[in-house]
């Protein structure tokens, strides 16, 4: 009898190998190296704008720590640190810090439209049983991980969603169940269980921010110099009309030969093909694919250096325009997945939860931040101590105590005063009379 995992490896086979088809033949190539960008490079990364859209995103998460909180009756408050949040905060694994851990995270659930992240679990034996403990969490190459839903039930419960790993490096896969995987997808998804890249949705777009890259890159290896015809009397084989061309490119291509003479036989001309950029409107072309492009990402304009319509008076307010439209989104999604798969049931039964702390990316110059703080204390929102540890400063004597301007009451007991005065007077009139 076939085992359940034989079984799912040749399902899986079958249907990988019904939807396979045939890689590009040579007749790609040639249209390539007719079109001069045979031996550019297609890596989307090289595309300046969408490789500035990963990178703002993947530094702006790793920027940003995990704090650990627990709501109670008496407000928000943190609890005792447990394994899990010393493995966020310290060292997820041996090999990673955690600003390297969520910037990797971020970047392949950008560039793949899914990340995902294996929680690695240990039996902690004891006298009667025992307890899986996590011991540290990996980070799992996109590529190689294929969701599959058991919809006919062949592993355990049916319906459930499995992570099938391939290891590149030994060869081996992995299945794993979804309470072992955090899995953070893109915000587009359309069966709610993975999500589709910017990559793939556009595709034509950034494929013509190589193209224009790839355009670029020739026009400065050939000496920033037009193509030009050779006119000559005469017929030559094409055998010879190969070393004509390449002894006038000898001469012609290259930063070292622009603006040098060119020796030209009797009875040749050179005549230029000239093409403008600005006719062409490249620049105008090129900066709107750019704003196309970060405008998937959820990227502000001054993020990828366009400051047009951006100040310095306007940067903060740019700043938190970026958090609101495109990070909230994100680390509420980050929050959800790691308080879910990370804690136990009865951890969050108590209100145990992770939160990415976003006042990393939101801080001000410290004009501003001082006015902010002060306003805090006088007003009895922060203690000083709470003030003195968003400046990475010790706690004070006396620091752990609201304080609050003592002109302030309640709206309810507006006129309160007035009707003790009154009453103080009339039982002193009484007292004269008597």
């Amino acid at each position: 009898m076939m085992k359940p995992m034989e079984r799912f490896k040749n399902s899986l086979k079958s249907m990988t190998d019904s939807i396979a088809r045939t890689t590009a033949g040579t007749d790609e190539d040639r249209l390539l190296s007719w079109l001069g960008i045979a031996d550019a490079k297609r890596d989307v990364l090289s595309e300046v704008t969408y490789f500035t859209c990963l990178k703002v995103l993947a530094e702006t998460l790793g920027k940003m720590p995990v704090k650990f909180y627990q709501d109670t009756a008496a407000g928000k408050q943190a609890p005792e640190s447990n394994k899990a949040h010393y493995l966020l905060k310290n060292r997820p694994n041996q090999f990673m810090t955690p600003s390297t851990f969520w910037a990797t995270v971020e970047n392949n659930r950008n560039h793949y439209g899914n990340a995902y992240v294996w929680i690695r679990r240990v039996l902690n034996r004891q006298k009667f049983g025992g307890t899986y403990d996590i011991a540290d969490i990996w980070i799992m190459q996109s590529s190689n991980v294929t969701v599959v839903v058991d919809d006919s039930g062949i592993f355990e419960n049916k319906g459930d969603v499995w992570y099938w790993y391939q290891d590149k490096y030994s060869g081996e896969s992995y299945i794993f169940p979804s309470r072992d995987v955090m899995h953070f997808k893109t915000s587009t998804s359309f069966d709610g269980i993975t999500g589709a890249s910017v990559r793939e949705i556009l595709k034509k777009t950034i494929r013509g921010g190589l193209e224009s890259q790839t355009f670029m890159n020739n026009l400065y290896e050939g000496g920033l110099t037009a193509r030009a015809a050779l006119q000559y009397t005469g017929d030559l084989n094409p055998k010879l009309q190969k070393k004509l061309i390449k002894q006038f490119e000898e001469y012609t291509n290259g930063a070292n030969n622009a603006g040098k003479f060119v020796p030209i036989p009797i009875g040749m001309k050179i005549e230029p093909l000239n093409i403008k950029l600005t006719d062409s409107q490249f620049y105008e072309l090129k900066k709107y694919t750019a704003l196309q492009i970060a405008s998937a990402f959820g990227i502000k304009p001054n993020q990828i250096n366009d400051y047009e319509k951006s100040s310095y008076s306007n940067a903060e307010m740019q700043n938190l325009s970026f958090y609101v439209d495109t990070e909230q989104f994100i680390l509420k999604q980050y929050e959800e997945e790691v308080s879910y798969k990370m804690l136990t049931e009865e951890e969050r039964q108590d209100g145990k939860f992770f939160k990415w702390n976003e006042k990393a990316i939101l801080r001000t110059d410290s004009e501003t931040q001082a006015k902010i703080l002060c306003s805090y204390i006088q007003n009895g929102v922060y203690k000083p101590d709470e003030a003195r540890e968003c400046l990475d400063m010790p706690h004070a004597d006396g620091g752990d105590a609201l304080m609050c301007n003592g002109n302030y009451i309640k709206l309810t007991d507006l006129g309160a005063n007035y009707a003790q005065t009154g009453n103080q007077n009339n039982d002193d009139n009484s007292q004269l009379q008597e």
